[in-house]
């Protein structure tokens, strides 16, 4: 074995890798949108793996709540204020320092995700809401790029594989975001630890499928699986790119990247606070949605508005029928789209 291997040496001798998969590995560049629960795993088993290059990108810091199921994270960190970035790439490089691992801790848009995806081969989702989602699906299909789609919530998780002009997008899936208040987040509904590892452990078998060359393996399906009830379902999709009629498979639609979707953010001069505005207009059912934050702090509405003081962190949400909201307690753009994407969600 060439000694290069050696440290994966339990891995190359896996017959359907072998040293021309771990090779193929080795020389490979990713994306990994989201750096926090299912982020850290990807991250953690991906360099383990023997990716070549691994570019992290996150908005948020690290908090105390993330240590239950955010594996690459510690108290150290929490105390730091560190950015999840640039935690996650101090423990990784301890554990690969072959692995070239680069941090960048910043909000992904329309107007920065085309420079981010530059000379990948693959993008791994390990963010929370669908905007982000919607981004990385745009620019799979203008780039050429595959990606896979995850996510998880409470005991349930998902997960599905696409390549671009062969097998269903997530609009092929999912034509448009869920209204805010709609969906639960984890903020809302929780989740288990073993739901994240579970989920994301698959969404890593594909990537090192695809990333070891082994891309026609790859199954045309969408897995669900609850860890609490014990279930594991797939769900073929192997029709569902010609039968969907999508506009982003077909027809090029590219309204995410155009940024003619996704939320719109504006400070509050002299109030410490920024409003969310939804690029479309919605009509939350306010006492559905208060239900569903009971747990995350002080809740109250009226005809006109819900208010969530949480209790940690200290921000004060004040929520619109229509989706818009004022995150009160910051005036980061990037902090208050953090917040509504965990609490009203995206």
């Amino acid at each position: 074995m060439k000694p290069e291997l050696e440290r994966y040496s339990r891995q190359v001798l896996f017959t359907e890798l072998g040293e021309t998969g771990q090779t193929s590995l080795m020389q490979s560049r990713v994306l990994l949108c989201g750096c926090g629960a299912l982020g850290t795993v990807l991250a953690d088993i991906l360099v383990r793996a023997g990716v070549g290059h691994l570019r992290i990108v996150d908005r948020d810091f690290v908090e105390i709540s993330n240590l239950q199921r955010q594996v690459l994270f510690d108290e150290t960190d929490v105390a730091a204020k560190l950015p999840k970035a640039i935690a996650a790439t101090e423990k990784l490089k301890k554990i690969n320092s072959d692995v070239e691992i680069e941090p960048i801790v910043e909000d992904i848009d329309h107007t920065n995700i085309l420079a981010l995806a530059e000379g990948v081969d693959l993008i791994l989702d390990g963010t929370d809401n669908f905007e982000v989602r919607y981004l990385i699906n745009d620019v799979s299909l203008e780039l050429s790029i595959p990606w896979i789609y995850c996510g998880c919530i409470g005991s349930t998780g998902q997960t599905m594989t696409i390549l671009p002009g062969q097998t269903a997008c997530l609009r092929c899936l999912i034509d448009s975001a869920p209204e805010p208040g709609t969906t639960e987040t984890c903020d809302t509904a929780g989740i288990l630890g073993p739901t994240v590892n579970v989920i994301a452990s698959l969404e890593a078998v594909d990537a090192i499928k695809i990333l070891s060359g082994n891309t026609h393996l790859i199954k045309p399906v969408l897995t669900v699986v609850d860890v609490w009830d014990g279930s594991f379902r797939q769900m073929s999709v192997a029709d569902l790119r010609e039968k969907a009629g999508c506009k982003a498979c077909h027809q090029g639609e590219r309204v995410w990247l155009k940024g003619e979707q996704g939320s719109r953010t504006t400070q509050l001069c002299g109030r410490n606070a920024v409003q969310i505005s939804p690029a479309e207009k919605s009509r939350i059912s306010f006492e559905d949605l208060a239900e569903k934050l009971q747990n995350s702090g002080e809740v109250e509405f009226n005809p006109y508005l819900l208010r969530l003081n949480l209790r940690n962190p200290d921000y004060e949400i004040s929520l619109f029928r229509d989706g818009r909201a004022i995150i009160k307690g910051t005036d980061d753009p990037s902090t208050a789209k953090t917040i509504y994407a965990r609490y009203i969600g995206s």
